[in-house]
């Protein structure tokens, strides 16, 4: 299944390894991304949390209403990715197979 038909014999083994190593990658690239989204997520909350002590208190209002919102974004973003790596990781396992 590496081989698509019609595929001249000089080419196969080259094809044969392409199509390994892109089956190998794409685990990476899946796993990479969620991560990606996961650190980003937390990063930004964390640093709008560590700027806390230095505003007054208006505006540390502001800053925890604005942490909530990002938490219910982040949520949502997670039920999202989520999502998106069953789906990928069903359709590259059924590649595979």
């Amino acid at each position: 299944h590496l081989v698509p038909q019609g595929t001249p014999n000089l080419l196969i083994p080259f094809i044969v390894i392409i199509e390994s190593i892109s089956n190998i990658i794409r685990s990476g690239t899946l796993s990479i991304r969620l991560s990606a989204n996961i650190i980003a997520g937390h990063l930004l909350i964390t640093l709008l949390g560590r700027t806390g002590p230095f505003l007054s208190l208006f505006i540390i209002n502001i800053l925890i209403i604005t942490q909530i919102l990002l938490l219910v974004l982040e949520t949502a973003v997670s039920i999202i990715q989520s999502y998106v790596f069953v789906v990928l990781g069903t359709l590259y396992s059924r590649e595979v197979n």
